[in-house]
């Protein structure tokens, strides 16, 4: 069986217990990057978001905030979606598991996989992390002067004891260990190193995947078992599927399995070893690609609330706009290492990227002193020089340049790649100054076409990142809505329309 018609794409559901801070941006930035990229190349895609909203932290977070459980999650889940809308992620499910369809989808697979034989009912007794709401063996524990901590993510633990179900996950330790050998599924390639050894782990054991409803009291009850509560991770996990349709519709037809799914390098582990695990328990088609991108750090220091450098994606899109921000964001973050955010540098990339070089050759080639006319002239090699030809070489790459970078899911490169092409036309524009040549002369014509092919081309190729001001680019190159897609991408395919200029990226 071949993938599904549709390009199915998830960011993680995103956990309601504080606001949203850069790294949720990013991380949803990054997957509407790549559900417009294959929009653009012509596939249908799914593109699904949502907030994680069940467990014991977030109701210790409502009774902190003196809210009921689920007026809570409503408003911190709303913050997270009125970013999302903010920032122009064209998400077309945003799920919440609060919601009916997604307690029917998670009760169904827990049957599906109870069913198998895969489930059994024991005790833990060991370390719990509220925090990251995870078990944890002795070796992910460390001594400090506060007690006891998780030694991956620094928080508090407490010694548990508790009636639970468990998940018989030694039995696919093999299974996944030869799914992410065999099938390169985890991007990068360091990740997937990662999860091999965590699948040949002698801490790897069997999984709770319930916990006791007297002691989390905010969840969705195990079918068999109304006295346990699903944990949080096989509930969150499930909202994959529960968008999908599951259990009632044909998931295949649906858009499972997923093509990409987008997360931060912190829950590999959930996504590319018990999430596949579980799929396998129940029969259930595997992901496609996990995407594990990197983290932020904020003026190269890492990001928390104690050291109160938590950037807030709202004030950054009020001071800088949305897509500068977006197009900062697939820049300078990091798949492979963490990406940094500093105001200065951020300051930097629009004034020399996207002011500097889209923004000015846009207004040098559009001005009316230099094309009065207001004309896209149409292509005439016959009063071609070498410099044109060259720009024209460079011109005729740049496609199929961005698109292998985007597959390879380097961002930065395939963004370098435009923002160095549209470099390279201002030096021809400058080189061949216009502003000496005849305005009806055919060399003017020439270079006009040149410097505007170079800004359709770019304006094309960054819908996926930068999709408003893409657009007002091609609108003030009278580029047709129905000649935005990728087999527009020709040098030479456009030309012989009115040109309305303008200021792209106005002084901050």
């Amino acid at each position: 069986m071949g993938p599904p018609a549709i390009k199915y794409i998830t960011t993680p559901i995103f956990y309601v217990n504080s606001s949203p801070h850069i790294g949720h941006l990013y991380t949803a930035v990054l997957a509407d990057t790549l559900a417009r990229w294959y929009r653009f190349r012509g596939h249908q895609v799914k593109l699904a978001t949502g907030t994680d909203e069940h467990g014991l932290k977030i109701h210790q977070a409502a009774a902190k905030n003196k809210t009921e459980n689920q007026a809570f999650c409503d408003q911190v889940s709303g913050t997270f979606r009125t970013l999302f809308d903010r920032a122009n992620i064209s998400y077309t499910d945003f799920i919440r598991t609060t919601e009916p369809r997604h307690k029917a989808a998670v009760q169904a697979i827990w049957q599906r996989i109870e069913s198998q034989q895969y489930l059994y009912k024991d005790t833990y007794e060991g370390w719990y992390s509220v925090s990251d709401e995870a078990f944890l063996a002795d070796s992910d524990v460390v001594d400090s002067p506060k007690g006891k901590l998780a030694k991956e993510s620094g928080q508090p633990v407490e010694w548990t004891k508790e009636d639970t179900i468990k998940f018989k996950l030694g039995e696919f330790k093999g299974k996944v260990a030869d799914w992410v050998t065999t099938s390169n599924v985890i991007t990068p390639a360091s990740r997937a190193r990662e999860v091999l050894q965590m699948t040949q782990s002698t801490d790897l054991a069997d999984l709770s995947v319930s916990r006791p409803a007297s002691r989390v009291q905010w969840g969705i009850p195990v079918p068999s078992h109304p006295d346990q509560l699903v944990y949080v991770w096989l509930d969150a996990l499930t909202n994959y599927l529960t968008v999908c349709g599951y259990p009632d519709a044909d998931i295949a037809q649906n858009g499972w399995p997923a093509a990409i799914h987008v997360i931060g390098k912190d829950i590999i582990k959930f996504h590319a070893v018990y999430w596949p695990a579980f799929l396998m328990a129940a029969g259930l088609p595997l992901p496609q690609e996990i995407l594990a991108h990197a983290h932020w750090t904020v003026d190269r220091v890492k990001m928390s609330k104690s050291r109160g450098n938590v950037v807030d994606p709202n004030a950054i899109l009020d001071e800088f706009g949305v897509d500068p921000v977006r197009f900062f964001l697939m820049l300078n973050g990091g798949i492979e290492n963490d990406g940094d955010w500093s105001n200065d540098l951020m300051k930097k990339v629009y004034k020399k990227e996207l002011a500097g070089q889209i923004g000015n050759l846009f207004a040098r080639a559009s001005s009316a002193a230099i094309n009065p006319s207001s004309i896209y002239p149409a292509p005439d090699l016959a009063h071609a020089d070498a410099s044109d030809h060259a720009l024209r070489v460079r011109l005729t790459a740049l496609p199929n340049d961005f698109a292998t970078h985007m597959e390879a899911r380097h961002f930065n490169k395939a963004l370098n790649s435009v923002v160095h092409a549209v470099a390279d036309a201002n030096r021809y524009f400058a080189e061949n100054a216009p502003w000496t040549l005849m305005h009806d002369s055919p060399r003017l014509q020439s270079v006009l076409h040149h410097a505007f092919e170079t800004l359709r081309l770019a304006g094309l190729l960054l819908q996926c990142v930068a999709p408003t001001k893409a657009a007002e680019l091609l609108e003030g190159l009278g580029v047709p809505e129905s000649a935005r897609g990728w087999d527009a991408c020709v040098v030479g395919k456009h030309g012989a329309s009115t040109v309305r200029g303008g200021v792209l990226f106005p002084k901050l």
